[in-house]
């Protein structure tokens, strides 16, 4: 008689863990684009350039990423659910010192501080949302990003609406924001232990069963450098806008700061949509088709964009970002699928990888929009989607369920 080995069932997928993780990552995320957001009042009071504003984005985005990857990895070998919490308490530092910063080498020390909080969040929240997942992997990213694409996008309603005319120091109003955050992450913490044995169960059961994938390592190392290369690129781009997309309204066509910044909401309001539906299509026709897609897809959009009246001006940027961010939950899983015993490295690696390369970028694009004007950046960046030729390199791998 021979004994049949067990069979995996499918994990369920924890909904309203996800939904209140996907709430603490607009949170922080909110916190963060207060930076950027903030840009036209501190380029006014403290008489900065563009490569200055640059250098705050870099700073901020660099602290934001050299501590992901060691967290993660730190976290892979014990895990620490309650650690988003002591990010938090980073990031409520970090915004209340920049509300009351009084020097330009203050305010980048109030910034690497709110960096440094995003570093120790993300990788132990995108384990969390990896655990709770069960069989939809892609929603699960979708619903924990389109949390962060809203805060993101909320940042510049919020300068606009408080920043703008109450000033700097009301910044610190949104320690309120840390706070609620920091409750909500107790909470997932607690529901860590059971979801992750639900998890580790699953994948012992798997492999018994003979599943549980396993790649060579070129095919893990190709893989890996095609993504990160994809991952530069497209946060070049999105760079440009995040950073200088209100001071390139503003000198084109004359639009007001509040102006300028509802416009930058529109356009980041985008990306909540297109991660969300990038996540949940992913789940039905791969993440390489996706990847293709939202790469690739906006380079006639981007081409024809520096070239159009206020009106077009709009509606392209919003269907650039609606695409271009549909690629970023298939990124991550692809290269969880890569290695799925280092959630937390890959977490870490790839939103410090989100940081670091999106702040090299800055200060790389504020150096030229000081030599040569902001118009010629968007010219130039016109043509950074053909790197999605890239994706002709990804190894295509056997996705896993779950």
């Amino acid at each position: 008689m021979t004994l049949a080995a067990p069979v995996p069932t499918r994990a369920r997928t924890h909904l309203a863990v996800l939904v209140v993780l996907g709430i603490t990552h607009l949170l922080n995320d909110l916190m963060q684009s207060l930076i950027p957001a903030a840009y036209p009042i501190l380029k006014e009071a403290y008489a900065l350039d563009f490569v200055q504003i640059g250098l705050i984005t870099m700073t901020f985005q660099i602290a934001g990423s050299l501590l992901q990857p060691v967290i993660g990895m730190v976290t892979d070998r014990h895990p620490a659910p309650y650690s988003p919490v002591v990010g938090m308490m980073f990031t409520l530092s970090g915004l209340v010192s920049l509300a009351y910063a009084h020097s330009y080498a203050l305010i980048l020390v109030s910034v690497a501080l709110i960096g440094i909080g995003s570093s120790i969040f993300h990788p132990e929240a995108t384990r969390m949302a990896r655990y709770a997942a069960g069989g939809r992997q892609g929603l699960a990213q979708g619903i924990f990003q389109v949390g962060g694409q809203a805060g993101g996008a909320l940042g510049p309603v919020f300068a606009a609406l408080i920043i703008v005319p109450w000033g700097q120091p009301s910044l610190a109003l949104f320690a309120v924001a840390a706070l609620c955050a920091m409750a909500m992450l107790t909470w997932i913490g607690a529901q860590q232990r059971a979801i992750s044995a639900e998890f580790a169960a699953r994948r012992a059961s798997a492999a018994a069963a003979g599943g549980g994938l396993r790649h060579a390592p070129m095919t893990i190392a190709v893989g890996l450098v095609v993504l990160t290369f994809l991952m530069f690129t497209k946060n070049a781009y999105g760079e440009s806008f995040r950073s200088f997309y209100t001071f390139y309204l503003i000198d084109r066509f004359g639009l007001s700061i509040p102006e300028s910044q509802m416009m930058l909401f529109i356009f980041l309001a985008a990306a909540a949509v297109g991660v969300l539906i990038g996540g949940i299509v992913g789940d039905r026709i791969g993440r390489k088709r996706i990847i293709w897609i939202s790469v690739l897809g906006p380079l006639p959009l981007t081409l024809i964009l520096p070239h159009v009246d206020l009106f077009w001006t709009g509606v392209l940027t919003v269907l650039i970002n609606l695409i271009m961010a549909s690629a970023f939950a298939s990124i991550l899983i692809y290269a969880m699928e890569l290695l799925p015993n280092r959630i937390g490295l890959i977490g870490g690696l790839f939103y410090g990888l989100n940081f670091g390369l999106g702040g090299i970028a800055a200060a790389l694009l504020g150096v030229m929009a000081d030599r040569y004007g902001i118009e010629t950046v968007y010219h130039i960046c016109a043509f950074m989607p053909l790197a999605g030729l890239m994706v002709w390199f990804l190894p295509t791998i056997e996705e896993e369920q779950g």
